[in-house]
This record gives C-alpha cells, sequence and structure tokens, in this order.
C-alpha cells in the first residue's frame, strides 16, 4: 500500500515498495502515430511520424532534460532558454530547463538548482504506436559520491489533437539514507512557452481539477492542473496529471503564472502554512512517482481533459 500521510503531518519515515504502480495498455486510440525514439549525440531523439516531437537530453548543467517539446500544433510549448536565447524570452531562472525532474532539498543539497543528477545509462530505447525512453540516474553530492539513484520511464504517444508523455520514476535510497525537505523548490517540472504564461496578458490560463484559477491554483493539491494559452496565434495546452498509485496523491502544485509549472510532493508547509512535508526514506527503499503530460489543441474545456485524466487512470493499475 501506498503512503498516505496523517492529517497532522507528512513527516514519516516508511517503506514504499518500488513494484507498485504497474502500467496497462488498454486503449489504443491514445496512440494514433507511430513513435520513433533513436539514440542521439545528446541523448535520444523522439519522433511522431517522423517529425521531432522531443529529444532526451542525458545532461544539459547538471541534470537530465527534454528540450525541445513540439505540441500538437508544430510549435514548441516549453521555453527556450537557457538551452537557447530566443528574442523576447524572458532569462530569467536559468535552472528551469524546459522538462527536468529535481528537488531544492535532498540530504540538505538542491538539485533544483545545482547539483548534478548523473545519467548512468540509457535501460530501453523503443519505438512504435508507443514510444519509451527508461534510464538510470545517479544523484551526486558536492564531492561526486552518489546519494541516491532513480530509474525513469518514460512513454510517448499521440491523438491527432494531443500528444502526452508519462513520466515515471522510482528514486531509491541505495546508498544511506535519504532525506527530502520541505520545500517549494521541486519538483517535477517544466516552464511554460513564454506567450502561455498568464503573466504575458495574451489569454493565458491556470485551471486545476478543483475548479481554481491562474494564482489560486499555486500551492494547492490537486490531480490535474491545465495550462493553456497562445502559441504562435493557436491555443495550445499543457494539462499535467497525477495519478493516484503516485507518491503522496494529490500532489501539491508549484505552478506559477510567469510560467513555471511543477508537481511537489515534499512543499507542505512552504504552500499551506502548515505542518512539515519532510520524507525520509530508509536505505534500500523506494518511492515511485507517476504523472502524466498531455499537449493539447483549445482550452481545457475543449480539450475535455477531466475526461482525458479518467482514461489516463483506466491505464494503469496499482
Amino acid at each position: 500500500m501506498f503512503f498516505k500521510p496523517r492529517k497532522a503531518t507528512l513527516r514519516r519515515t516508511i517503506a514504499i515498495p518500488a513494484v507498485l504502480c504497474v502500467y496497462i495498455w488498454i486503449n489504443s486510440s491514445l496512440s494514433q502515430a507511430q513513435i520513433t525514439v533513436v539514440e542521439s549525440e545528446r541523448g535520444a531523439v523522439v519522433k511522431i511520424n517522423g517529425e521531432l516531437f522531443t529529444e532526451y537530453w542525458r545532461d544539459f548543467n547538471g541534470t537530465p532534460i527534454l528540450w525541445p517539446i513540439i505540441g500538437p500544433t508544430g510549435k514548441p510549448v516549453t521555453r527556450n532558454f537557457p538551452m537557447a536565447k530566443v528574442p523576447g524570452e524572458r532569462e530569467d531562472h536559468p535552472h528551469h530547463r524546459s522538462l527536468w525532474f529535481g528537488h531544492g532539498d535532498v540530504n540538505g543539497l538542491s538539485y533544483w538548482h545545482r547539483e548534478r543528477i548523473q545519467h548512468i545509462a540509457f535501460e530501453t530505447l523503443q519505438s512504435g504506436p508507443v514510444g519509451k525512453i527508461i534510464t538510470r540516474n545517479q544523484w551526486l553530492d558536492t564531492e561526486g559520491k552518489p546519494i541516491c539513484e532513480d530509474r525513469r520511464i518514460l512513454r510517448f504517444g499521440a491523438t491527432p489533437d494531443a500528444r502526452w508523455i508519462d513520466f515515471i520514476i522510482t528514486v531509491t535510497a541505495s546508498f544511506g539514507p535519504v532525506r527530502f525537505g520541505d520545500t517549494k523548490e521541486g519538483t517535477f517540472a517544466l516552464r511554460v512557452a513564454e506567450t502561455m504564461k498568464v503573466d504575458a496578458k495574451l489569454g493565458g490560463r491556470i485551471v486545476n481539477s478543483d475548479g481554481l484559477t491562474d494564482a489560486a491554483a499555486w500551492g494547492k493539491r490537486a490531480s490535474w492542473v491545465d495550462y493553456y494559452g497562445p502559441v504562435d496565434g493557436e491555443i495550445v495546452g499543457i494539462a499535467f496529471m497525477n495519478h493516484p498509485c503516485s507518491f503522496r496523491y494529490p500532489t501539491f502544485w508549484h505552478v506559477r503564472t510567469y510560467g513555471l509549472f511543477a508537481a511537489n510532493p515534499f512543499g507542505q508547509k512552504d504552500f499551506s502554512g502548515e505542518g512539515d512535508g519532510t520524507f525520509e526514506l530508509p536505505e534500500g527503499q523506494s518511492i515511485r512517482l507517476a504523472y502524466r503530460i498531455w499537449i493539447h489543441k483549445g482550452d481545457t474545456e475543449t480539450a475535455r481533459i477531466a475526461e482525458a485524466y479518467a482514461q489516463y487512470v483506466k491505464e494503469t493499475l496499482e
């Protein structure tokens, strides 16, 4: 059984089996394209029907990332900086690297801003109706010694009006106990395209599964959050979904009107002002987190995000 926090506090030491949250595919309509995954100089390139979808970088400024990410209208949906400089983009927060995973307090070190997550190996590069990348990585301290490791499963697919990425990560305390501190700086994150952000005042909106919008969605727990806005004159959105079998579902959302969009299961006090989201993972134990990035045409209602989330839940087995 996955960890369920007590009401008084989220601080708890508990063993989490790494074998839960097994994925099964029951609806072929989710994959209506041919996905190719081919190793590249930087990592692995993912294409949909021969056209670029994204590239998995083994390392950019200390961490694996996905960049660029091309939406269903053929345009990038995440910010280019700091991977590339594009006129009109703000050059703030250089640690916001398109789509990445890290946390701001792991054994007192920040894998959100500085410390290194090192790619060790690709386990799988698979093409087909559903593309797949599986990697192994180690989190290194300031002396280059590993403090924990992770295994990432990424799945890629497309429908006529949407593209999606599943991200399932298992973090294991292989080298000693690991402490994840309570901080808003984390954890699985992306930075939306500049024209999509609410602060651009071009029509960008944030909507969560409880109906909260824009700044009111920040720091709240929800099953999903959708961030939509214009890219080259067309409305596109990124719905970020958290599966119920994921650690500490429903997660807190560090989603900002300036374009940061992150799921963070550890930032309880920073977000709510109450309790303590610190989590201590015993040596040899694991936690697993599961998310879907659903990149769609149109706004939340047009894209029927609530229905897409309901389908996502059906496709997995705890």
